[in-house]
């Protein structure tokens, strides 16, 4: 007997060839509400990242914080390194309270107010004598943000009508994404500079009401729903069965589709693929400061010179993922990103910010060439491996699946770099402290050697270019 299709079987996006689009026809694309409201759901996704990352490491150093705890207090990141098990909450349960407005929807919103009380919350510490309250509230946004991170990464997968808007919504999120860590690591400083962090704070959790009524605006999407709604007939009739459905059952179907070893690769290659960055993270603004830069001149470089390098980055890596295919794209951002971080001892060696050009009222310096080469550099290869995650996941699985990679993405990174303080305090050993940086970037630059490795065992062994299901 045949038996009826399961819709868990169903990819999350769909991965028919589109057809050839005209230029008219990717205008009225850009012009859906779809795309806009995919702009300010990214955009609420970034806000609290670097909050409770880098920009809170610049407050802790003002404040006069030891390198070695601000090292280890980055770990309040790892909220977003078990994204997997946020992902099959938002799976399998309702949004409490407010479910009727659908899963997806009460769930980015729930999430987004409590990112919101987070930061707030942070606003009202002071880290000089209430540590431990502030880390607190870190962990309260850092844990509502992951959970935000796997439902809107849901929504843009299974919202997709076919391979080109799930393009088009993966472009507008990032650029929303990319808008809010220009608010939250250049426009913060100059904001904090003229008010002080704590208002500073609480004035960008309040803005995390774009988030909340861009959930209010959005359409649930019908074939997730229905997706998830037959895993909830199934838990009301065999309860422990769908239990380990939610809690395995997206490994197993994951490992299923690719095969182990293959499976394993990939994993691998995502885990070490943007390492390299990850591990200079926590000592970033520490650095700068040491390197005598201002925050005001930090904030320009980051909001002018270093937001045009994200948005060509993202143009380009588009481009690349059309032209030259997704691995290619791949190993080009995994050989960029070490060259990247290590063009930031130069800093180091020189002493400090140097003229690079200058010709007439125009001048380059070397700290806005190598922030602009960083932000193109990490924003292309950032698409690229976001483009490659988003076919991976099948309905029903969606949240949980691309939680997954995303959290492979993040443990290894999230959780060496509480360590990034304390190297730092050991290469001073002998050493003055921009020497001791000098080699730290250079060390971490190194971390990104066996993602080029990986990337080019993957792109040879070639997997399958389609969701898993």
């Amino acid at each position: 007997m045949v038996q009826p299709p399961d819709p868990t079987d169903e990819p999350a996006a769909a991965i028919a060839p589109p057809a050839r689009r005209r230029a008219a026809d990717v205008l009225k694309s850009l012009s859906q509400p779809k795309v806009g409201l995919m702009l300010a759901l990214g955009f609420s996704s970034g806000l609290p990242f670097m909050l409770i990352g880098n920009t809170l490491t610049f407050w802790l150093a003002e404040d006069g914080v030891k390198l070695a705890v601000i090292g280890f207090l980055s770990w309040i990141t790892l909220t977003y390194s078990v994204k997997f098990l946020w992902g099959a909450v938002v799976d399998r349960l309702p949004a409490p309270l407010i479910g009727r407005l659908g899963r997806r929807r009460g769930w980015m919103i729930i999430t987004q107010v409590g990112v919101g009380t987070g930061l707030i919350g942070m606003a009202c510490t002071d880290p000089r004598t209430q540590l431990g309250l502030l880390v607190g509230f870190g962990l309260l946004t850092g844990v509502s943000a992951a959970a935000q991170d796997t439902v809107v990464d849901a929504w843009r997968i299974e919202s997709a009508a076919d391979a080109d808007e799930l393009g088009l919504l993966t472009a507008a999120y990032s650029l929303g994404y990319r808008a809010a860590l220009i608010a939250t690591e250049a426009l913060i400083l100059l904001l904090a500079n003229a008010v002080g962090w704590p208002i500073s704070y609480g004035l960008y959790g309040g803005l995390m009401v774009v988030g909340v009524i861009a959930a209010l605006l959005v359409v649930e999407p019908a074939r997730a729903d229905a997706a998830m709604e037959a895993k909830s007939h199934e838990a009301a009739v065999h309860p422990a069965r769908a239990i380990g459905d939610a809690i395995v059952g997206p490994f197993i179907a994951f490992f299923r589709a690719h095969g182990w070893a293959l499976a394993g690769l990939m994993l691998g290659m995502i885990t070490f693929y943007h390492l390299c960055d990850y591990m200079r993270g926590p000592m970033s603004n520490p650095y700068y400061k040491a390197l005598g830069i201002s925050k005001p001149t930090i904030a320009a470089v980051r909001a002018t010179i270093g937001l045009g390098g994200s948005l060509a980055g993202i143009a380009l890596g588009g481009a690349a993922s059309l032209r030259l295919g997704n691995f290619r794209t791949l190993i080009l951002g995994a050989v960029l990103q070490p060259i990247a971080v290590a063009a930031f001892a130069l800093l180091a060696w020189r002493g400090g910010d140097w003229t690079l050009i200058s010709a007439g009222p125009v001048t380059l310096t070397g700290f806005e060439a190598i922030m602009a080469f960083d932000s193109l550099v990490m924003a292309f290869s950032g698409v690229a491996l976001v483009a490659f995650m988003s076919t991976l996941t099948s309905l029903g699985y969606t949240a949980t699946q691309y939680a997954l990679l995303t959290s492979a993405l993040t443990w290894t990174g999230k959780t060496l770099k509480g360590f990034s303080g304390v190297i730092v305090d050991d290469l001073q050993q002998g050493r003055t402290l921009l020497e001791a940086y000098g080699l730290f970037y250079l060390l971490s630059a190194a971390i990104g050697v066996p993602a080029i490795v990986l990337c080019l065992i993957l792109a040879y062994r070639r997997p399958a270019a389609r969701p898993i299901g």
